[in-house]
């Protein structure tokens, strides 16, 4: 598999970088709910919690993905 100068495949980079954002856009929309409920926007907030649950299914998924790669190639660890 290729590897990127990080050290890890070009796969596995992608995929943390993938969970990465889906995790910090989940962070991110707790607050865009907040915001939706406090200006009445019930109709909004429920919109931004569907998005929250999709980056969370996301990130679980990359995470899982990463674990069975894992074994499948050489991370890059000393």
């Amino acid at each position: 598999m290729a590897t990127g100068e990080t050290g890890f495949s070009d796969v596995m980079f992608d995929l943390v970088s993938v969970q990465y954002h889906s995790l910090k856009a989940g962070h991110d929309y707790g607050q865009y709910v907040r915001d939706a409920r406090n200006a009445g926007y019930d109709d909004v907030a429920s919109f931004f919690e569907d998005v929250m649950k999709e980056d969370s299914q996301r990130a679980t998924r990359c995470h899982e993905l990463l674990r069975e790669l894992q074994g499948k190639e050489d991370t890059g660890g000393t």
